[in-house]
């Protein structure tokens, strides 16, 4: 994705002040960051990282209190707080953060920095998600009350094109080692001459990710940075609610400032490729029977041996199956809640063309998120679309495991191709919200950003 934005300005990424951890003040840097707070769903999870350390930042962005008001209330008195008895503490000037995560199979580096913010008809930015409105509520309240970005977003773009590991050149056909011995090159080699030094920061979190963060400050950096992403347009890849709370709170305030940039990860994914994975749904007052007895009406519905990975293959091959000529040839959707898995594929061509909206492109209206939406929780199930009735869960056992004790329906779903979300994104065409969860995401914790500091 390299179209500049209006006025040659694509992405401006400028240096803040990072809030972080002093690590002589807590029990250790793994012990107080957390996953993004739309991954910390279950209650025992959120439990375990309260209890892991007193600082821990779920404190912060889940904050546990009797109304919405008050635990925004809480968090801004915590963050405080922790300021005040040096368990956060900025760092002396203003910098761009290299972010490595590597676990042996995924290696991921990124920048971290402030963004300008930039509406989708610019096309700087680019969402492809729809958002609901109560979350985005939700965590305008909370940063206004915090006046802080307390978890980064994750963006992609493509840089140059080079692969992470083997003998890149730079821009003149020398070597990558020669461009950064000569301080040349753009993002890429400052990020590659960043991490030949000791780390501002070194943890392993329990999930045996090792992450690693470096401070960038030297102008000549800054300057190829910058004059590097002014060329390029970036995807959102997680963080829509939170990039749309960036934009609401800025239009709150008309005189320019702080609060005209957003805390991000900016990831190179043609160095760097994301993993795509699905978000399921769990169906809180939907009982499985009920679920498969509406369902069958329009779908053909299979038992499926277990256990759960097994299930899940097969669901991954009814849909990335050969595309037929008939309609929802690779809808499908994994239903579990009673101790059983149940496929559900080869949707009813008619229902389809009836009910899922027309005038958008077929790669839309083919999604299985549009068809879940619209045929099954509108149309069959009668489901709305609120809290109390559906929640969006990132991990499939997780999501079967609190359907069988809600005596609930977990919907299971199949990741959709990142080239689909990419040619969506690029035509302006949201997709059903919570359809996609890229990764690996960043660790909450490691840095935050003031906006009281600039």
């Amino acid at each position: 994705m390299s179209i500049p934005g209006p006025g040659g300005q694509g992405l401006q990424l400028t240096p803040f002040r990072g809030l972080r951890y002093v690590a002589e003040r807590v029990g250790s840097l793994a012990a107080v960051t957390s996953p993004p707070y739309d991954v910390v769903v279950r209650p025992d999870g959120l439990r375990r990282l309260e209890t892991a350390d007193p600082y821990n930042i779920v404190r912060l962005i889940l904050p546990q209190a009797g109304s919405p008001a008050d635990r925004h209330r809480q968090a801004a008195e915590t963050l405080r707080r922790w300021q005040a008895e040096g368990v956060l503490a900025p760092d002396p000037e203003p910098a761009l953060y290299v972010y490595e995560q590597r676990d042996g199979r995924t290696l991921q580096r990124g920048l971290i920095g402030a963004l300008r913010l930039s509406p989708r008809e610019e096309g700087i930015v680019l969402p492809h998600e729809e958002v609901m409105p109560h979350v985005v509520e939700d965590r305008a309240d909370l940063m206004r009350a915090t006046a802080a970005h307390l978890e980064p977003l994750l963006l992609a773009y493509r840089g140059n094109g080079h692969g992470a590991e083997g003998n890149e050149t730079s821009g003149d056909g020398t070597s990558k080692n020669a461009a950064a011995e000569k301080g040349t090159g753009g993002a890429a080699q400052v990020i590659e001459r960043a991490i030949q030094h000791e780390p501002l920061l070194s943890t392993t979190t329990e999930d045996g990710v090792h992450h690693h963060l470096w401070r960038v400050t030297d102008p000549a950096d800054l300057v190829a940075v910058a004059a590097d992403l002014r060329h390029h347009q970036a995807l959102i890849a997680d963080g829509h609610h939170r990039w749309a709370t960036y934009l609401r709170l800025r239009e709150e305030r008309r005189e320019p400032g702080p609060w005209d940039f957003g805390l991000v990860l900016l990831v190179d994914t043609a160095r760097y490729p994301l993993r795509v994975r699905a978000i399921h749904r769990l169906l809180r007052r939907l009982p499985p029977d009920k679920a498969l007895q509406v369902a069958r009406r329009a779908f053909r519905v299979r038992e499926i041996d277990g256990p759960l990975p097994h299930a899940l293959e097969r669901l991954a091959e009814a849909a990335t199956a050969p595309t037929g000529a008939e309609p929802g040839a690779r809808n499908a959707f994994l239903l579990a809640g009673d101790g059983r898995f149940h496929l559900l594929d080869r949707p009813d061509p008619e229902l389809l063309a009836r009910t899922v909206p027309q005038g958008r492109p077929q790669a839309w209206r083919t999604l299985d998120a549009t068809v879940l939406h619209h045929v099954l929780l509108d149309q069959l199930w009668n489901v709305p679309d609120t809290p109390e009735d559906i929640g969006y869960i990132h991990d499939p056992v997780a999501a079967v495991e609190q359907a069988e004790r809600l005596s609930g329906t977990a919907v299971l779903m199949h990741p959709v191709s990142e080239d689909v979300v990419h040619e969506l994104a690029r035509q302006g065409i949201a997709m059903p919200h919570k359809s996609t969860s890229f990764g690996p995401k960043p660790a909450t914790g490691l840095v935050l950003r003031s906006l009281t500091l600039g």
